[in-house]
C-alpha cells in the first residue's frame, strides 16, 4: 500500500485477509470497527495513541476461532469525534450496544490503554453483555492516579506520566498537535517499547493519519479530562464478577494483579516478557497465547 496518500480502513482490513471495514450508530454516536472470521465474538478496544490497526498481528489468527470486531472506540479513528461521552461508562455502554447492534446477546472483550479501562466498564456495568475481558497493560484510573509525581527526583526512574496531564488541559494540545501528531506518536513508542521496530514506519504513518484528522487531537483529550468523573465512577462500580485475565509486563505486573484482585471475584494474571506498553504489537504471540488460553 503506498504512503504518499491516504491509506484507508478497508485497504488496511483487506490487507489482513477477509476482514471488512463497517460503521454502527449506537448510543448517539457512530462507530466504526473491523470485523472478520466465524465463531463467538471477540471484541477488541485500542489505546492511545493508536486506532483498531493496533490488533493487526493478532486479528488473522484470533479470525481462526472467533468473529473478530476490532473498533475505533469513540473519538477514535473514524469513529465519531462528539463533544462530550468520554466517561468511560458512557464508552462502555458504546460497546455494549454495539455487540447487540451486531445479533449478540454477550460478547468476550479486550482492552489495551484507555480501550482497557472502557473494557472493565463495560464488564462492571454490563456483566450480562461480557463473556470474558482481558486488561491490557493498563488497569481501570483510580485513585492512585492522583498520586502520580509530574517532577521526578533525582534518581527516579522514567517514565514520568506527563502526558496524562497535559491532555487534561483543554484547547492546548489540540493547538500543539494538530497535523503534527506524529510527534508524540514516535516519543510514546519511543520511551515504551524494548523492540522500536515492532510499531514500522508505516504503523506510525497511519496513526498519524488519523490523530491528524480534523477533530481528532480534541477527540483523544476527552479520554484523559473525563479522568475525575471516571475515579467517581469507579468507586461506585461493585466487584467484577466477569472473569478477568490481565496482562502486563515486567514491574507493572505486581501492580495489576493487586488492583484486578481488589475489584473482581475471578481473575487471573499473567507477565508478558520482553516488551513494555505496547505488547500487543511487541510480543503479539504472547498475547496470542494467553487468549487462546483463556478465551478459548
Amino acid at each position: 500500500m503506498s504512503t504518499d496518500r491516504t491509506i484507508t480502513d478497508q485497504e488496511l482490513a483487506s490487507s489482513l485477509g477477509s476482514f471488512t471495514s463497517a460503521f454502527a450508530e449506537v448510543n448517539g454516536v457512530r462507530l466504526h470497527y473491523v470485523s472478520g472470521g466465524e465463531g463467538p465474538p471477540l471484541v477488541l478496544l485500542p489505546g492511545w495513541p493508536e486506532t483498531w490497526w493496533e490488533y493487526r498481528k493478532l486479528m488473522p489468527t484470533l479470525a481462526e476461532r472467533h468473529q473478530v470486531i476490532a473498533v475505533d472506540i469513540r473519538g477514535m479513528g473514524a469513529s465519531s469525534k462528539p463533544d462530550s461521552g468520554f466517561e468511560k461508562k458512557t464508552m462502555a455502554r458504546d460497546i455494549k450496544e454495539l455487540i447487540h447492534h451486531l445479533g449478540h446477546e454477550k460478547a468476550a472483550i479486550a482492552g489495551h490503554g484507555i480501550g482497557a479501562m472502557v473494557a472493565h466498564a463495560c464488564a462492571a456495568n454490563h456483566p450480562e453483555a461480557v463473556e470474558k475481558a482481558a486488561i491490557l497493560n493498563t488497569t481501570h484510573i483510580d485513585e492512585s492516579y492522583y498520586d502520580f509525581p509530574m517532577v521526578p527526583r533525582p534518581g527516579d526512574a522514567p517514565p514520568h506520566r506527563w502526558w496524562l496531564a497535559f491532555n487534561q488541559v483543554k484547547d492546548l494540545p489540540e493547538q500543539l498537535l494538530a497535523g503534527r501528531s506524529r510527534h508524540i506518536i514516535d516519543y510514546m513508542f519511543g520511551i515504551s517499547l524494548v523492540n522500536p521496530d515492532a510499531i514500522t514506519d508505516f504503523d506510525r504513518r497511519v496513526y498519524a493519519q488519523a490523530y491528524d484528522a480534523p477533530g481528532a487531537v480534541r477527540a483523544s483529550t476527552g479520554w484523559f479530562q473525563t479522568y475525575q468523573q471516571d475515579i467517581a465512577d469507579f468507586l461506585s462500580y461493585p466487584k467484577v464478577t466477569v472473569e478477568l485475565l490481565g496482562l502486563a509486563y515486567g514491574p507493572f505486573h505486581a501492580y495489576m494483579e493487586k488492583a484486578l484482585t481488589a475489584s473482581g471475584t475471578n481473575v487471573r494474571v499473567a507477565e508478558i516478557k520482553d516488551s513494555r506498553n505496547y505488547l500487543v504489537e511487541e510480543q503479539p504471540e504472547a498475547v496470542l497465547a494467553a487468549f487462546a488460553d483463556f478465551f478459548n
